[in-house]
């Protein structure tokens, strides 16, 4: 059995029901956080798409008043990375091979903030959360951002099984 520790690190500190425009320049100060490291893939923008959406845009036009933020993808392509990052006029890593820490780590670093000031957001338990706690940052949940031409909410296996095993650990740990 995992130890108590270990499933929460799989914890985020803050799940939204909703894509990232779900989170707010005010949910931000609410937390105290000056600093962003954004998940690209399903984040940021769908898989399945080129295109960031207009509100994606808008959104971060908001976002970047209130934070300093950083995309940090695990995606190998340098060009869809940079295509993005272009798009919305923010520094990047790609290739981060998340859960490891250290290009997350470099992101906070070129921020010169503390961790625990700067938000990890993706959608993804077991890259995105887990990193963020692994350093102590605070972490957030979001869902999957969607293809606007295909806007049937449709989960993948791999989230679903890791919202499922999240569950069962955390309640196996209550009882």
């Amino acid at each position: 059995m995992l130890p108590r520790a270990a499933v929460s690190l799989l914890e985020p500190n803050l799940t939204l029901s909703g894509s990232i425009l779900a989170l707010t320049p005010a949910l931000i100060k609410h937390y105290g956080l000056r600093g962003l490291v954004l998940d690209v893939d399903d984040t940021v923008i769908s898989t399945r798409s080129a295109v960031v959406p207009p509100e994606v845009k808008v959104w971060m036009e908001e976002i970047k008043q209130v934070v300093c933020v950083t995309l940090v993808s695990n995606n190998l392509s340098h060009a869809r990375i940079r295509r993005v990052a272009g798009v919305l006029d923010l520094p990047y890593i790609f290739g981060a091979r998340k859960p490891s820490r250290r290009k997350v780590r470099q992101a906070v670093s070129a921020m010169n903030l503390p961790l625990h000031e700067v938000g990890m957001v993706g959608d993804r338990l077991f890259t995105d959360v887990l990193v963020g706690n692994r350093l102590g940052m605070f972490t957030v949940l979001v869902e999957p951002m969607m293809d606007s031409k295909n806007s049937r909410r449709r989960m993948s296996w791999l989230r679903a099984f890791e919202l499922w095993l999240s569950q069962v650990l955390s309640a196996l740990f209550k009882l």
